[in-house]
């Protein structure tokens, strides 16, 4: 992809006042950098909650946040209908942890109730019994061809998957949606429960969502650096 790409990709950062506990942001720069070496455009808005969901969005990013802000935002998102509807026409969405739980049919609430979520992925999420927190390594399905992901994981969550979705990674180490596979994804959406942030410590899963935006293959770059990165914290974590 060129220069000349005929406009921005509007990178859309969903409600960082409710969901922007971990550090997430950090995978909106993530995408401006990799879009930028390779000469394309990019405009980010940072939506509030009082603000309405700008439908024409590229790439909609959502992070992690507490129960009372994870409920406030899926109530505001299913009231408003703007991100379903930017789905619904192609548009990519990536999600960790609280964000991932609310694009489910339900996710658990402050006292464990099931909460309606947007329903953009066939999940269900509850509450487990122990605290998943601490390293997460997975191999990821081998139709998005992206290697192996690595990120940390904070999380009381236990996801189940419908038929109408498919696992993002079978879990090397860690918990992820607790059934031996970590996150999920149907098309051009997409969650898990990666932090660090996710994009940070995986730039092949950045570029994954940046070929989905623009329809077609991006311009490689050297990542030398990053996989000589990548590969100590793996070899730090497996042994």
């Amino acid at each position: 992809m060129s220069s000349d790409h005929p406009k921005p990709i509007k990178i859309v950062w969903v409600y960082p006042d409710l969901l922007s506990t971990y550090g997430d942001q950090g995978n909106t720069i993530v995408l401006e950098r990799r879009a930028a070496l390779r000469g394309i455009p990019t405009q980010t808005v940072h939506l509030r909650s009082d603000e309405r969901v700008p439908v024409d969005g590229d790439i909609f990013l959502l992070g992690g946040g507490e129960d009372r802000p994870q409920i406030l935002a899926a109530q505001r998102l299913r009231r408003d209908g703007g991100l379903y509807e930017a789905a619904q026409r192609g548009a990519v969405v990536f999600a960790v942890c609280a964000g991932y739980q609310l694009l489910g049919h339900e996710f658990g609430g402050e006292e464990g109730q099931p909460v309606p979520g947007l329903g953009l992925l066939d999940i269900r999420s509850g509450r487990g019994r122990q605290r998943a927190v601490g390293e997460i390594v997975g191999e990821v399905a081998a139709e998005l061809n992206v290697p192996r992901i690595t990120g940390f994981e904070n999380h009381q969550g236990i996801t189940h998957l419908g038929q109408r979705v498919k696992p993002l990674a079978k879990v090397v180490t860690g918990i992820g949606n607790g059934d031996g596979f970590e996150g999920a994804y149907s098309g051009r959406v997409m969650g898990t429960y990666m932090h660090g942030p996710a994009l940070v410590r995986n730039p092949g899963l950045a570029d994954l969502l940046l070929r989905w935006a623009v329809g077609g293959d991006i311009q490689p770059i050297d990542d030398s650096w990053a996989g000589r990165l990548r590969e100590e914290r793996l070899k730090a974590v497996l042994g």
